[in-house]
């Protein structure tokens, strides 16, 4: 339903000049009377993006910190929302950055306040974001933890069948249950393999209770890249079978933090093959009264499956927490062949399991479904294709990992097709003003750009410090700089490098705060509040905001160049000079996004912590041209 406009429209204007001066009353009277800053660049970003409005055009938006992003691009796409009728997408990163963007003392909430404007906002998160009923049960009875009962009892009324339908609320976001670990949570959230269409309490799953609730969003939905490119993938095959695209068309698209969307576009077409999970299925199914032919092809599929992933481990190589390179010798291909052909007999035999009813219908369903994402799965595996995989291990659980090398021409036919008005926002888009990097990894060729400055003086706020170290000096180094008590983000590249700094400073550091303890949004807050002085990170290099004195210190603990896996190893195979055109210019972004954590208002202040070992030191002159102001150099004594 449309709602009301923002501003008065006539027969003498179009939407398009009513809207241009809307957006300049706004920023330059109507906000700065209500004490925001008129910012010069924020109000050029506006009027881009209502350029690319009329022109339904992509606009790449690069706005420095401070800018004021949020405010430039909420402002035209409420009220495109409202002309068109359908509400805009604002993507995010990540989760995290979505609970920044609504939190109460967010920009959302400010500017509906100061313009006195009811901003429908709804969220629609991925769906591992949610709690899953069955998975719940089932780790109720498996386990004797009592996170998986608690969360059970916190369950509302209407979920249990004791109240009408008609009091149901949305409920079971992973942020309702900030005390609980991502390793806990992985237990009983949503996983691909449940089969939500034929799920008997799906009425009543909070997954479903959101979805239908975003969906009637009037103004702004916003979620995430992952889930918006899981939406693109998915559109035509949930209409096939009856189902609703997981988002509703909609006006416009921000991507905030743009330059993150190829990577989520490639996890979004990932597929992952598990050796426990198909095993667990199998035996799930394994009923009594199951037909002997069934039986049969269920056992020599799962003797098989062992073999191939045995084979799989020996012809794996890389270290734990790393993506391992694959070695396809001939006999790891035929294993993988003659469980392709064992799965497509099991699939014929499961029709006539169906018509006998012997295997209840949910399970039977969510097996099948597996059992054709196996088999498709390991035929790219085991094909001449130009995917990328790669083998992938936590806790003693072997994964295989088959991934498009790249995903521009698919986005070009999916996304970039449309006439749809398209916003990338972010700090980091360009390297020295060249979009080249972002344009080729999404393959956009028609599009308009800006690039503005921060407004900050960051000469009086800011200090950034480059220590020379030697080899193994990195960790005592930053306990020593912790001993200076301030609020200190710690940023590291990967969580395998977060775990070996834990690692090394022992268990006695009790104010260090560590991602994945409990909910990360939770921990953002305690933060925030000083509850936490120190938090250690390998997802927050973008999105977070802690301004004031909550935030003045950010040690990055390594320059962040993208591993050296299969993923990035078959780019850089593709790239005349893979350094230069792969290597460098992600490392580049990501260190420019980390060090923007520190300066979010004019207010703010700190320093920024760079400790360099080995053949990092090399890098010093190079990092040292994406800052705004002349680092320092340190070195220990």
């Amino acid at each position: 339903m449309k709602r009301k406009m923002p501003f008065s429209l006539s027969k003498e204007k179009s939407f398009y000049e009513s809207l241009n001066d809307w957006i300049g009353d706004t920023l330059y009277d109507d906000l700065t009377e209500k004490g925001f800053e008129c910012r010069d660049e924020q109000i050029y970003m506006a009027f881009q993006i209502e350029k690319a409005l009329k022109e339904k055009k992509i606009l790449l938006a690069e706005a420095g910190v401070g800018t004021g992003k949020t405010i430039a691009y909420l402002l035209p796409a409420i009220a495109y929302a409202r002309y068109t009728g359908k509400p805009a997408l604002i993507s995010c990163a990540d989760e995290t950055l979505i609970d920044q963007l609504v939190k109460e003392e967010g920009d959302i909430k400010k500017i509906s306040d100061a313009l006195q404007i009811d901003i429908d906002v709804r969220l629609a998160k991925a769906r591992d974001q949610y709690l899953c009923l069955k998975r719940l049960e089932d780790a109720v009875d498996a386990t004797s933890e009592e996170y998986a009962e608690n969360v059970q009892s916190s369950l509302p009324d209407f979920v249990r069948g004791n109240l009408s339908m008609q009091s149901i609320s949305p409920y079971g976001e992973r942020s309702d249950y900030p005390d609980i670990n991502d390793d806990q949570w992985k237990t009983i959230n949503f996983h691909p393999i449940q089969q939500c269409a034929a799920c008997d309490v799906r009425n009543r799953c909070g997954q479903t209770i959101h979805r239908n609730h975003y969906r009637d969003a009037a103004d702004v939905i916003i979620c995430s890249h992952d889930f918006y490119m899981e939406h693109i993938w998915t559109k035509e095959s949930r209409k096939r079978q009856g189902q609703l695209p997981l988002l509703p068309d909609v006006s416009m698209i921000v991507f905030d933090e743009g330059h993150l969307l190829e990577y989520s576009a490639q996890r979004a077409l990932t597929y992952e093959v598990q050796n426990n999970t198909l095993l667990n299925l199998l035996e799930r199914i394994s009923v009594d009264g199951i037909r002997e032919e069934t039986l049969v092809l269920m056992e020599r599929l799962i003797d098989v499956h062992e073999e191939f992933f045995r084979q799989l481990r020996l012809n794996s190589k890389g270290n734990a927490e790393e993506r391992k390179a694959i070695k396809k010798t001939s006999d790891l291909l035929s294993i993988g062949k003659e469980a392709i052909a064992i799965s497509t007999a099991l699939l014929e035999e499961f029709v006539f399991e169906g018509e006998l009813y012997i295997i209840p219908e949910y399970d039977l369903t969510m097996v099948e479904e597996y059992l054709e994402q196996y088999i498709f799965s390991m035929d790219l595996f085991t094909s001449e294709s130009d995917a990328v995989d790669w083998a992938e291990e936590a806790e003693g659980e072997l994964t295989l990992i088959i991934m498009p090398r790249l995903v521009t021409d698919i986005l070009k036919e999916k996304l970039f097709s449309s006439k749809l008005p398209i916003v990338f926002s972010s700090a980091t888009l360009s390297v020295g003003q060249d979009f080249t990097y972002l344009l080729d990894s999404l393959g956009i060729d028609d599009f308009l750009s800006l690039s503005v400055e921060s407004p900050f003086d960051y000469e009086e706020v800011m200090d950034v410090i480059v220590a020379d170290l030697e080899e193994g000096e990195k960790a005592d180094y930053v306990l020593d700089l912790l001993k200076e008590k301030e609020q200190t983000l710690i940023l590291f590249k990967s969580e395998q490098s977060m775990k070996e700094f834990k690692e090394k400073i022992g268990d006695g550091q009790k104010e260090i705060a560590f991602e994945g303890e409990r909910e990360l949004s939770s921990m953002i807050r305690d933060f925030q509040s000083k509850d936490i002085s120190v938090l250690c990170s390998y997802h927050l290099w973008e999105g977070l905001d802690v301004p004031n004195d909550a935030l003045t210190r950010v040690i990055i603990y390594d320059l962040p160049f993208p591993p050296q896996d299969p993923l990035f190893d078959a780019r850089r195979k593709h790239a005349e000079h893979p350094f230069k055109e792969v290597d460098l210019p992600f490392m580049l972004l990501r260190l420019r996004q980390g060090a923007g954590r520190l300066i979010r208002t004019s207010d703010d202040y700190g320093s920024i912590h760079i400790p360099l070992e080995g053949q990092d030191k090399e890098m010093k002159d190079v990092i040292s041209g994406i800052f705004p102001v002349k680092i320092q150099t340190t070195i220990k004594k």
